[in-house]
């Protein structure tokens, strides 16, 4: 990958560019905090908790600096090899970034989860850590003072001494700006890693697989998340199409880990499969920029999260 500089910003303060991970339980607003910084979708999103399976780089480019979020799986006490992973990778992120954001809902309590993984951090003593009470437009100004207080006692037991503690809303928009004013001075630095423009550095492929799995999972019920996977088997533009009338095929297969889930996700008369294809192929083409085709299978990969043979087939 070709690093680029950039020109330090008027004043001569010095460019700076690095990596930042937002961390956090399930469902803590990593990853909607992560795309409301880069202004795009990069990341998935759903409303049902341990969405994000792969650590999501979404990069910000501002005059002063380059920010590259990582954004991980939640970290959760694992029941699966899946879920063992998943956390396996959240650790070996934090190894490597130039500062990590705790991600902490202003509508919850703080829990063990939050505990377990705030005592993790502690252990990683050389980065700097941010604290970001995320969520912060389904709060009034009393619980939003009570959780900042809170998340602040909560770095005191455990030998944590927050570098900020920032309240967001990524989906009101609120002091979004100002976390990446904040963050950008404890990066180190340095020329951009990524040329101008790039958004993301997962490949095409991963993000299409991402957003099929994202419109899969809308609307279904508790127990299929975790169990449901996307692999695209192939991306080839449709031969013989006039240049200006492009069309991409999109061949991918949805699976599940037992046949009694095939009917949730293919609904009566494939009703729900087809709905799936629909909002899933607009986001595609939205991404790409190109008409797509995309032609969706769901297939039975039995007990896949237990399976390390099913685990490396299905990418993980």
């Amino acid at each position: 990958m070709v690093a680029m500089s950039l020109t330090p910003p008027s004043g001569g303060a010095p460019f700076r560019a690095g990596f930042a991970c937002f961390v956090g339980r399930p469902n803590a607003g990593k990853s909607t905090l992560t795309n409301a910084l880069v202004g795009t979708k990069v990341a998935i999103t759903s409303n049902r908790p341990q969405t994000t399976r792969h650590s999501v780089r979404g990069i910000v480019h501002r005059s002063d600096a380059q920010l590259v979020l990582v954004d991980t799986p939640g970290l959760h006490k694992p029941r699966t090899l899946l879920g063992e992973r998943l956390n396996d990778v959240v650790r070996s992120t934090w190894a490597e970034v130039d500062v990590i954001g705790f991600c902490l809902p202003a509508d919850q309590k703080l829990g063990p989860g939050d505990r377990f993984i705030a005592k993790e951090l502690a252990e990683v003593k050389r980065t700097p850590k941010v604290a970001i009470v995320t969520k912060t437009d389904l709060v009034d100004s009393q619980r939003l003072a009570e959780q900042l207080i809170a998340v602040d006692q909560l770095g005191r037991e455990v030998g944590i001494e927050w570098a900020e503690i920032v309240p967001v809303s990524a989906v009101g928009d609120r002091q979004v700006g100002l976390l990446a004013d904040l963050l950008v001075p404890l990066l180190p630095e340095g020329p951009s890693l990524y040329p101008d423009g790039d958004l993301t550095d997962e490949p095409e492929q991963v993000m299409v697989a991402e957003l099929i799995r994202e419109a899969a999972l809308e609307g279904v019920r508790d127990e299929l998340p975790h169990s449901l996977a996307v692999v695209v088997e192939e991306m080839l533009p449709r031969e013989g199409r006039p240049a200006d009338r492009p069309l991409l095929d999109i061949h991918a297969n949805v699976y599940i880990e037992r046949q009694s889930q095939k009917a949730i996700v293919i609904g009566a008369k494939g009703s729900r499969l087809k709905h799936v294809g629909t909002t899933a192929r607009k986001h595609i083409e939205a991404l790409l920029g190109t008409p797509v085709f995309l032609d969706l299978h769901v297939k039975v990969a039995k007990d896949w999260q237990r399976d390390p043979k099913q685990l490396r087939k299905l990418g993980f």
